[in-house]
């Protein structure tokens, strides 16, 4: 397979019609080899237009974002090199190590062992030297390093939890996917001081959620 070919297909067909343009992400994922991220039996299905799984044998597994997903992400968020960033849910390391490229550190949360050697594999052989990678249960917040100037969640959740917002500092960008499926809204929530955040919403998506993900209270009769 000719990967480079295979990646190029993959930024002009896929990733600029989602409207992304921004000349420094579209350089980057030329620059992070995405085949070198997912496993070993899924390479070919590297750059396709699909969320790759990256457990076997488990009823839901968890997958990696496809690909115009991670690229328009990384360009809302508009990652700047001073930028502490918080990742929950490592997976592959693969959008972490997009961060990596682009904030001065990131610490990524991963609540699966198995998971959390992966993508600290996949890490270490990129040599992303500014990532402190934990294992730990995040999806309702990871105050031991805030605050934060950006923080993505790469697992939906119902609702998104109160503590996630006290730990931006002002300014900083948070992305989440917020709902329930069929109906889940992918948007930016942004600090524009301490106790006030304006969100815009982005598109509408549907992705697996995070695990013990917080739930809104629910009508029982």
């Amino acid at each position: 397979m000719n990967f480079e070919q295979a990646r190029t297909n993959m930024v002009e067909q896929q990733i600029r019609p989602w409207e992304v343009l921004d000349q420094d992400v579209l350089d980057l994922l030329y620059l992070v080899p995405r085949e070198e991220f997912v496993p070993q039996r899924c390479r070919a299905l590297a750059f396709g237009d699909m969320e790759i799984p990256l457990e076997e044998g488990v009823k839901a597994p968890e997958r990696m974002w496809a690909p115009k997903l991670e690229a328009r992400v990384l360009q809302e968020l508009a990652v700047k090199k001073t930028d502490r960033a918080l990742e929950v849910g490592t997976g592959s390391g693969y959008f972490c190590a997009l961060l990596a490229h682009r904030a001065a550190h990131v610490h990524s949360v991963e609540i699966k062992p198995a998971l959390a050697g992966f993508g600290r594999a996949n890490l270490e052989r990129h040599g992303a030297d500014n990532v402190t990678l934990e294992e730990g249960d995040a999806a309702r917040g990871w105050p031991r390093h805030a605050p934060y100037d950006v923080i993505v969640l790469t697992g939906s959740t119902p609702v998104l939890p109160r503590p996630f917002l006290d730990n931006l500092a002002p300014g900083g960008r948070l992305f989440a996917v917020v709902g329930d499926a069929p109906a889940m809204s992918a948007r930016i929530v942004t600090c524009a001081a301490r106790g006030a955040w304006r969100t815009v919403e982005l598109f509408e998506t549907v992705i697996a959620p995070l695990a013990n993900c917080e739930q809104p209270p629910r009508f029982r009769f």
